[in-house]
């Protein structure tokens, strides 16, 4: 970072960061993300104006080298810096087992970090990092929907007047390669099973939550009163 930096070279990093701050502001605009356009721009300018202020204020005329450690202006990115983390932590929900928002306060993050590369006139740096930032958000979600992962959900079934048992109900997720867990069985006075509270995992490709084809024919063939069918952890 230079010790003095003209009004040309404030304007060049402003205009950076506002680009990289739209580059990236769309792909999460175009995902509906409550983080869009408008806040990643901001973001990316804050940080980039806390760096030009601690570099306008390293005029070192007139004063020693140990300055630096009396103004220790590098609290002023490192505070904007650290208040990210609570916008980051705002953009995280929580419902139930699903949690949503982490890919959200990782891109807030990452924009701060690259407003700050180009407050402190780093651009190429920046600019890279925005190039790669930009990649990671639109080529990876593709590589993510097409990879088969391990995914887990949860499956809640109320049997209703026609009973099945255990068996019945395990066949179909076990001939499709699923592994099915029941967590909670409930029986009415008779010892019939009424309520089945089950964990389900498989390995497939992110971003469809319905359930398979054969868990409603399932539903469909034993005439299930009610069935309620999860995805867990998924962003």
């Amino acid at each position: 970072m230079p010790l003095e930096i003209t009004w040309q070279d404030i304007v060049f990093r402003l205009l950076c960061t506002v680009g990289a701050g739209v580059i990236i502001g769309i792909n999460r605009e175009e995902h509906g993300r409550t983080a869009g356009l408008r806040t990643t721009i901001l973001l990316c300018l804050a940080a980039a104006l806390s760096m030009i202020l601690a570099n306008l204020m390293l005029d070192m005329t007139g004063k020693t080298q140990g300055s630096f450690i009396q103004l220790d202006l590098m609290r002023l990115p490192l505070g904007v810096l650290s208040g990210m983390g609570f916008i980051g932590a705002g953009a995280i929900l929580r419902r139930d087992n699903l949690i949503l928002g982490v890919t959200t306060a990782a891109t807030l993050w990452f924009v701060t970090l690259v407003g700050l590369c180009f407050g402190a006139g780093h651009l190429i740096l920046g600019s890279s990092a925005t190039a790669i930032g930009f990649l990671v958000l639109t080529c990876l979600k593709w590589l993510e929907k097409r990879m088969k992962l391990e995914r887990h959900a949860t499956l809640t079934i109320e049997v209703g007047d026609e009973k099945a048992t255990e068996d019945e109900i395990t066949a179909p997720f076990l001939q499709a390669g699923f592994q099915i867990n029941f967590s909670k069985i409930t029986y009415d006075q008779s010892g019939r099973i009424c309520q089945i509270s089950s964990e389900v995992k498989w390995r497939g490709p992110l971003g469809d939550s319905r359930p398979p084809p054969f868990v409603k024919d399932l539903m469909a063939r034993h005439r299930f009163s009610r069935m309620d069918w999860q995805i867990l952890g998924e962003a």
